[in-house]
């Protein structure tokens, strides 16, 4: 199954996310076999970087550098999504600027809602940042469902147990970019929420 044929934008209105870069994951997986689901933040600025591209691509890098930190052994995405973790983005085209509107978040949600649903033996959510903690509060909200998420900062938040439609939900921070190699206070707590999102599915 290729979830790129199964969830697609039809009139990309959003206006500060660049629509050249639009990407759902276009990989063959086995939905059956995928049980951690891992959300940041947006598509990268160029498509090279995403997680799926040929090469080396960023996204690769420092998620797999994430991987290892939570002491998980793998060398590349391959290898992530072979021990169960399938990886997307919450907004399916890159940012214009730093930050996404809320709208854009909103509106997106509903490609994310759906990419989720194709995947029913998911233990884990690893929410990797805002945007993502965001998108997965805004799917419950259109469902008249409470908040997966409480307000608040993700080091005071992160840690607890939080449930999103019998699901695990671990918020984190951003893992794929350029950023991660920058906190290592973060790449700590990012290596602590994988390893027991891992745990969780069973795939320590």
């Amino acid at each position: 199954m290729r979830p790129s044929g199964r969830v697609r934008c039809e009139g990309f209105l959003c206006r500060d996310v660049d629509h050249a870069t639009y990407v759902v994951p276009g990989i063959e997986v086995d939905p059956a076999r995928v049980s951690v689901v891992l959300i940041s933040e947006s598509a990268p600025a160029d498509l090279a970087d995403y997680y799926y591209a040929r090469g080396d691509p960023l996204f690769q890098q420092t998620t797999v550098q994430a991987f290892r930190d939570a002491g998980v052994g793998v060398d590349s995405i391959a290898d992530v999504l072979a021990r169960g973790v399938y990886l997307t983005t919450a907004v399916k085209c890159g940012k214009k600027a730093y930050g996404i509107a809320p709208a854009t978040v909103a509106a997106c949600s509903d490609l994310l809602e759906k990419e989720l649903g194709l995947f029913r033996n998911v233990r884990a959510l690893l929410l990797m940042g805002d945007v993502a903690i965001k998108a997965v509060n805004q799917i419950a909200k259109r469902a008249g469902e409470p908040r997966v998420v409480p307000a608040g900062s993700t080091y005071r938040i992160r840690g607890q147990a939080y449930s999103f439609r019998g699901v695990r939900a671990f918020p984190s921070y951003l893992q794929a970019g350029p950023s991660y190699f920058i906190e290592k206070s973060k790449r700590r707590m990012i290596a602590e929420d994988i390893r027991q999102a891992m745990r969780l599915a069973g795939r320590a």
